[in-house]
């Protein structure tokens, strides 16, 4: 019997010792490149969304669910991540959709470009936040690079190990939680850097997207009229990456033939009211908070007008849930305006 006592507390002393490291080590994200904790963050939203955004920074950066709830009273959420490839979209919104049912899925199409996996550090921005599932153990497998093992997913800790000489204070301090770094999965800036000398595409071999990702884009297709969920293709009015006119023809002939809407915001940049000298942080790749409050304001008007997505607002749940992420908008939008006064930057003189 004390054998078995002794063996037992042996084993907890060492799964104990292996999950504490385990959480050590892990990224963080809680400052510098915030992007790795958003996808987590979804989980913590309660409510039901009529509206989800899937895709990348040109998402994620680019429209507000604040301004959509507090002008339109559209519930919606962006599940958004840095350089999110279309087959981690596609179970993205497979997940998403077995966990609730909403109206409307919007894909930014940018990440048709992508025909095979790019980079583990990308990937685990956008994979290591899901919950464990079906679906995030296909995305491992369709997104894992040549260099990567599905075995370092599953124990994190055989791929951080190394970090014990780059932990930081941060390390410990979110050692066993996270503060919020987006409001409903949108990335804000304030501050401004007009977009000037914006090169001009160069010339491609070829423009056509590749097997693999129009394999995915047919999946999500599927994966929606299956569902009963309306699927919007977009692409949002950033300056660069450039966006040929070639992936242009193709995005629309795709939709046209699949009876989806496609909705090309460039095309829409003067009646949105965009200004490349102001509403701008980063010289046209990603509008700033101002940039991204008028394409909230011109799709939520869309949204509403003509894809019939309700008005909320009222909704006691909704209502009481909305305050608590409109107050923290309002606080981030206040800190980073004092920052620039202060520092000439968003960020603190300690923030990476």
């Amino acid at each position: 019997m004390k054998k078995i006592i002794s063996t037992f507390l042996i084993l907890c002393i060492a799964f104990s010792g292996l999950f504490l490291a385990t959480k050590l080590l892990e990224p963080k994200y809680m400052s510098g490149i915030l992007e790795g904790a958003m996808i987590g963050e979804y989980y913590d939203d309660p409510t039901d969304h009529n509206v989800v955004f899937i895709g990348d920074c040109e998402l994620y950066e680019n429209i507000s669910p604040v301004y959509l709830w507090e002008n339109y009273g559209i519930n919606s959420y962006i599940r958004g991540s840095a350089q999110q490839l279309i087959w981690q979209s596609y179970y993205l919104a497979e997940e998403t959709i077995k966990r609730e049912h909403p109206d409307i899925i919007v894909f930014n199409v940018l990440s048709m470009k992508y025909n095979e996996p790019q980079n583990e550090a990308y990937n685990r921005m956008s994979i290591d936040g899901m919950r464990w599932s079906s679906s995030k153990v296909n995305n491992i497998k369709a997104s894992m690079t040549e260099e990567e093992r599905f075995v370092d997913y599953v124990f994190p800790l055989l791929r951080y190990h190394s970090r014990w000489s780059d932990l930081n204070s941060d390390d410990f301090k979110y050692l066993f939680h996270r503060d919020k770094v987006s409001f409903n999965g949108y990335y804000m800036r304030v501050d401004v850097k007009p977009a000037e000398d914006v090169p001009e595409g160069k010339p491609l071999a070829d423009y056509q997207f590749g097997d693999n990702a129009y394999t995915y884009l047919n999946k999500l297709t599927k994966l929606c009229k299956d569902n009963d969920v309306q699927l919007i293709l977009v692409k949002a009015p950033t300056l660069y990456p450039y966006w040929y006119p070639q992936w242009d023809e193709q995005i629309a002939d795709f939709a046209s033939s699949n009876n989806l809407s496609y909705i090309n915001f460039l095309e829409y940049q003067d009646e949105m009211g965009i200004d490349w000298q102001t509403d701008t942080y980063d010289g046209g790749l990603h509008l700033n908070l101002a940039g991204a409050e008028k394409m909230s304001n011109f799709f939520g008007k869309l949204l509403v007008e003509e894809y019939m997505v309700p008005d909320r607002r009222g909704e006691q749940k909704l209502e009481n849930y909305w305050a608590g992420v409109i107050e923290r908008y309002n606080s981030e939008i206040e800190r980073q305006n004092r920052n620039l006064e202060l520092y000439g930057s968003v960020h603190e003189p300690d923030e990476k």
